[in-house]
């Protein structure tokens, strides 16, 4: 009898996974380098990111990808949006940083309950994530300048970013999940 090379004992469906995983990994790590710069909180497209990989890869896929994002800035890998590296998850953004990770975890709980082909459940899904993402993000920004100062400068300016985010995130999630599967 001859072993099984690990690659014959993954199955497809786990391989597509795994690499749509660190696909969105790399997604989420580019969309923080396309930013318009604002203090203390950049205007990125990371929310895209982060909502699109609970839509397309659901919870677990989704906060897997963001956990893996995470991990390359714990490597330190300046991939963040100040591109600071492991400094990131001690400066005033970085509940934002451990937010993407709940963010992309409750858009895909959402969708896989509520939106399995819906674009009206794909939207409410994903601002559903980008509510989850203002609260932990601006929590820990409010322990560093207060809540007025973080609704003020870490949430009032993303809204209308976020809901075309959101917009966007919706129109593409079946075509995503087609892509993935196929």
């Amino acid at each position: 009898m001859h072993a099984k090379t690990l690659t014959t004992q993954i199955n497809k469906n786990t391989q597509r996974l795994v690499a749509a995983v660190i696909f969105f990994a790399a997604l989420t790590a580019l969309t923080a380098q396309i930013k318009i710069q604002l203090v203390p909180v950049p205007i990125t497209l990371q929310t895209l990111a982060v909502v699109l990989s609970g839509l397309v890869l659901g919870a677990r896929g989704g906060a897997a990808a963001q956990l893996a994002y995470l991990s390359m800035i714990a490597i330190g890998l300046p991939v963040d949006a100040n591109n600071i590296g492991q400094a990131a998850f001690f400066g005033p953004t970085a509940g934002y940083l451990f937010g993407f990770v709940i963010a992309a975890y409750v858009t895909g709980w959402l969708s896989e309950r509520f939106a399995t082909t819906n674009w009206w459940g794909h939207f409410v899904a994903a601002l559903a994530g980008a509510i989850t993402l203002y609260i932990v993000g601006a929590s820990w920004l409010a322990a560093v300048i207060g809540w007025q100062n973080a609704w003020l400068f870490g949430v009032a300016p993303f809204i209308l970013w976020d809901l075309g985010k959101a917009i966007v995130a919706a129109s593409v999630a079946e075509s995503a999940k087609y892509w993935i599967n196929r």
